[in-house]
């Protein structure tokens, strides 16, 4: 996902905005401001992940260690 939202961005960003109509730039406005809403959920998804490898971690030890 994160490769798809950086290859979104490098798109938008080569679009030449001084001919863009009122409405094309506030679409495009809207577009950057959900892609970067997308971007931070993808962060925080990762940050989601690492914490489950640790949890896990920790409940397979407990597991195993019998508490």
């Amino acid at each position: 996902m994160a490769d798809t939202i950086a290859e979104t961005v490098d798109l938008l960003y080569t679009i030449d905005q001084d001919r863009l109509t009122l409405d094309q730039q506030i679409a495009l406005g809207s577009a950057l401001a959900a892609l970067a809403q997308a971007e931070r959920l993808e962060q925080i998804n990762e940050q989601l992940r690492g914490i489950h490898q640790v949890l896990n971690g920790w409940a397979l030890r407990a597991t195993v260690e019998g508490r």
